[in-house]
């Protein structure tokens, strides 16, 4: 794109010097992970690039790291403990969060900021508090290493999440809409259905996304809430660079960074459509 011929020469070089330094920080925090996806398919059993990789040779890669995750037990029953627990933790997650969100999105509320404060915290509070006060609350109830209390806790966690995306979407909202379906008739629960959600929808789906993915990548509250039947992915993937380090690890890892950036390419896509919606943007 041409620049604007009025720029001084401090605009003309502050302009390219901006774009270098987001360059170089996208690089720093891009490169450490592109960096496993080629070790992932390593012929050997090493975390170091050999001569035969770096020569481009056949000999020095293959997918036997990715057959070991698909052949082994072990990883599979983690990986099919984190696809039962995400997606109920996220279920929970959207619906506490978006009725929450609607409920402190009306004026009348008293000590918003308060409930908000309150309701957002886990993202505030270090993982490592909220997991031992979860460990100590959960014990009490007696669902400390349930299946359970793991949904719970992840739902705990990707609460917040939900609210914020779903709380942005509502600034854009029309109230003047609840109040004309509530003039022709409509009760609550059918406004809610057929005039709030369909417009609050991308909100409400990109706060699930970030839920699931919460879930899906946590090992920290699981490690103190769950039992080894409820080992998921990521504790895993603890329990192999701890114990036996093995390049699996690699393979699982440049996995999740696709889905993640499928994940990521979604809510760019939702929040477009809700910018579109909002009439944010043009279509």
């Amino acid at each position: 794109m041409a620049l604007p011929p009025y720029l001084t020469t401090g605009q003309r070089v502050w302009y390219y010097s901006f774009r270098v330094i987001c360059g170089l920080l996208f690089f720093f925090l891009i490169f450490p992970i592109m960096v496993i996806i080629p070790l992932s398919f390593n012929a050997e059993d090493f975390f170091t690039f050999t001569p035969e990789m770096l020569s481009f040779s056949a000999e020095g890669y293959s997918l036997k790291h990715y057959e070991d995750f698909f052949g082994n037990s072990d990883w599979q029953s983690a990986l099919r403990n984190s696809f039962t627990i995400a997606p109920v933790a996220t279920l929970l997650s959207v619906s506490f969060g978006t009725l929450a969100a609607i409920g402190l999105s009306q004026p009348h509320v008293p000590f918003r900021g308060a409930i908000m404060a309150t309701l957002i915290s886990p993202m505030i509070v270090p993982l490592i508090i909220s997991a031992a006060g979860m460990y100590f609350f959960y014990s009490t109830l007696g669902i400390q290493g349930t299946f359970l209390g793991v949904v719970l806790a992840h739902a705990a966690l990707g609460t917040p999440f939900v609210i914020i995306t779903v709380t942005a979407t509502l600034i854009g909202f029309d109230q003047s809409l609840v109040r004309a379906a509530a003039n022709m008739g409509a009760g609550p629960v059918r406004t809610f259905f057929k005039v709030q959600m369909p417009l609050i929808l991308p909100g409400v789906i990109s706060g699930g996304l970030f839920a699931f993915i919460t879930s899906f990548d946590e090992v920290v509250v699981v490690l103190f809430v769950g039992s080894a039947g409820q080992k998921t992915l990521p504790w895993q993937m603890f329990t192999g660079l701890r114990e036996q380090i093995s390049p699996t690890i690699l393979a699982v890892a440049s996995l999740m960074v696709f889905v993640s950036i499928l994940l990521l390419t979604t809510l760019e896509l939702l929040r477009r459509r809700s910018e579109r919606l909002r009439g944010l943007s043009p279509g």
